[in-house]
């Protein structure tokens, strides 16, 4: 839990409250305490969640199997600093690793085409342009419409690179609505994942900055290596 001398967060960096992190919507609590009323997690009127029910025999986490064990392939550690994975969504399903982004970056880079690609050129797209849309259909099916700050946009197929982020910016300074549009791919790098990366298999994995903490499916078809930490780039989304 993120906490200060009086208030407790949940530490779960959802974004719903506008800011990307717990611990920048803390930074603003000292001069803004009414802020506090935009976490859901700390209203009275929340529904709670019933944690996904594991199998008596099963490890809760999949480095406790042990080498005898035949159901799950063993963690592999791409950094020096363990942390507590469990390796199932918020919905108790299980994936392969998680997808983290860019550290130079606001947020997850997600490749895009509106449903309307002309709508690129219509609404004049340009690099820097705060957007939200939401996925639809076959392509991810996310409920959650997504805002993101453009960072690539391909006037001729409309094509758009974005990056992910909280519902702040456009609260704040406004926006461009794309309307529904298809997710064409993810990029991003792989920290903590349980089984050996390679080209042209698909995977469940989880962005690390979901607001749903729902798994993802993708096929990889980009990887490369650079010390400890693996460059992905996943297409053919969808989620379940």
């Amino acid at each position: 839990m993120t906490q200060t001398a009086n208030i407790e967060l949940p530490g779960l960096d959802c974004g719903m409250c506008g800011y990307r992190t717990c611990d920048e919507l803390l930074e603003q609590l000292p001069s803004k305490p009414e802020l506090i009323r935009r976490c859901i997690h700390l209203s009275e009127n929340r529904v709670e969640a019933e944690p996904a029910a594991l199998p008596a025999s099963a490890p809760s986490r999949p480095e406790a199997c042990g080498p005898s064990c035949g159901s799950c392939a063993p963690v592999v550690r791409l950094d020096e600093h363990p942390q507590q994975l469990t390796w199932r969504d918020n919905l108790g399903r299980e994936f392969d690793f998680y997808l983290e982004h860019f550290p130079e970056e606001p947020g997850p880079r997600e490749i895009i085409l509106p449903h309307n690609p002309l709508i690129t050129r219509e609404m004049d797209i340009q690099v820097g342009d705060i957007l939200i849309g939401r996925p639809l259909g076959m392509s991810c099916g996310c409920p959650i419409t997504h805002c993101g700050v453009a960072m690539e946009v391909d006037r001729r197929t409309g094509v758009i690179v974005w990056c992910v982020t909280g519902p702040l910016g456009p609260r704040q300074k406004g926006f461009k609505d794309l309307g529904y549009y298809i997710a064409e791919g993810y990029e991003g790098l792989v920290n903590d994942t349980r089984c050996e990366l390679k080209v042209g298999m698909r995977y469940f994995f989880q962005p690390r900055m979901c607001m749903l903490q729902w798994r993802h499916s993708g096929l990889l078809n980009y990887l490369s290596r650079n010390g400890k930490t693996y460059q992905v780039r996943v297409e053919g989304l969808w989620i379940g």
